[in-house]
């Protein structure tokens, strides 16, 4: 199978990591996502235990177009009775990079044409759409002159993990969470605080590295209604997968967070992820919070602030963070995710690295923030303290 699974920009190399370490042969990123390839067993594998995946991508057909009939003839040349029976409802959704089409909406509209009469073609009649919950989902992407049809074999995608039914204002995204958790070296051995745990989305994602739980494991994935899925492999898979577990006990992991409201959201979250008696979660501020260990991470995704007071508040918090981290963290090292790029002047602590990554279609930076012995403040004018051995002020993608 030709395969591709789409990913949050700037997990791509973590992504490559995960996919080789399940078997994918051909394992090559491009912007956005890796392609690789692999028998049955790699794709399903692929879905039920990637924590940095948005989807996984069958590649059916690709070619060269100069407008939509050559798509629509290309989608025409697919077998599609061959992969899903017609009582199975469709989508198709389109999208692209510079494509040079009058809409992308219009593409959807020719390939699903393409796939009702394909089934009409071999006297089967032609499924249903289902713009909300199809059965099975059919994906086109355009470049400026190529296009590729994939069959979606995750279904719903892949963040969706299966737990969360309460949010937060703006949501990071559970594999976008799991990304950065693995950027930072969590492995589950060390201590882990996120001081302003909005939902919970960190802690339940770096409980189940530290339990070794399989993020897909409590879901259900579109393969499962093709014609060819294997039930009795797919229970392997699962069993194996269930065996390889930790028992759940109590985790060196702890949250908090000043809103009430957002501490109970995320205790529900725990609640439903079966982690409410192992993660210790508390509300408070967060120059409130201290650390139980001697060493450990801190991982943690602060407001990014939209409105003018909230940009000012931020402007005074992020000093107080530096004082914060200088006064009480010494030995560990905190990792924060935003989109206000201002917290690496503000926080006035040496930066040691600065990956870009993407919150959907929003430019972010994790800066990482190790907590030496001494100052780790960066020399300012009139001070004689010099900025921490090892500072690297370039932004880079590990």
């Amino acid at each position: 199978m030709a395969l591709f699974a789409p990913c949050p920009r700037g997990l791509e190399d973590v992504l490559v990591q995960e996919l080789e370490a399940l078997g994918a042969d051909q394992v090559g990123k491009v912007d956005g996502g890796v392609s690789f390839s692999g028998d049955a067993d790699v794709m399903m594998k692929a879905n039920l235990h990637s924590r940095t995946a948005s989807r996984v991508l069958l590649k059916l057909a690709e070619g060269t177009y100069r407008d939509d009939h050559d798509i629509y003839r290309l989608a025409m040349r697919i077998d599609w009775p061959r992969w899903f029976d017609v009582s199975r409802s469709i989508k198709v959704k389109t999208d692209g990079i510079a494509a040079n089409v009058r809409s992308l909406d219009f593409v959807s509209l020719k390939v699903k044409d393409a796939v009702c009469d394909r089934f009409r073609q071999a006297h089967h009649g032609r499924p249903n759409v289902d713009t909300r919950a199809p059965d099975v989902r059919i994906h086109a992407f355009l470049m400026r002159e190529q296009v590729t049809l994939y069959l979606d074999t995750s279904g719903e995608p892949l963040f969706k993990r299966g737990w969360r039914e309460e949010t937060g204002e703006a949501p990071l995204r559970e594999n976008l969470a799991a990304g950065i958790l693995l950027l930072s070296g969590y492995d589950g051995s060390q201590a882990l605080l996120d001081p302003m745990c909005g939902s919970g989305t960190f802690l339940v994602e770096a409980a189940d590295i530290a339990l070794r739980r399989a993020p897909g494991r409590q879901r259900n994935f579109g393969f499962e209604r093709l014609r060819e899925h294997d039930q009795p492999a797919w229970e392997t898979l699962l069993t194996e997968a269930r065996a390889a577990e930790l028992p759940v006990g109590p985790l060196a992991i702890r949250g908090s967070d000043r809103a009430g409201q957002m501490v109970a959201v995320a205790r529900g979250n725990l609640k439903r992820a079966g982690l409410a008696d192992v993660i210790q979660l508390e509300q408070k501020d967060v120059l409130q919070a201290r650390p139980d260990a001697d060493s450990g991470l801190m991982i943690t995704n602060p407001p990014y602030g939209v409105r003018m007071d909230e940009q000012e508040s931020l402007a005074e918090l992020y000093p107080l963070l530096g004082d914060w981290l200088k006064a009480h963290f010494a030995g560990w090292t905190a990792h924060f995710f935003t989109g206000d790029l201002r917290l690496q002047d503000l926080i006035h602590l040496s930066v040691k690295r600065r990956t870009p990554l993407f919150n959907g279609s929003l430019p972010c930076r994790l800066f990482v923030i190790p907590m030496v012995a001494g100052s780790a403040r960066r020399q300012k004018a009139g001070e004689g303290d010099a900025p921490e051995a090892g500072a690297d002020d370039q932004d880079h993608a590990e």
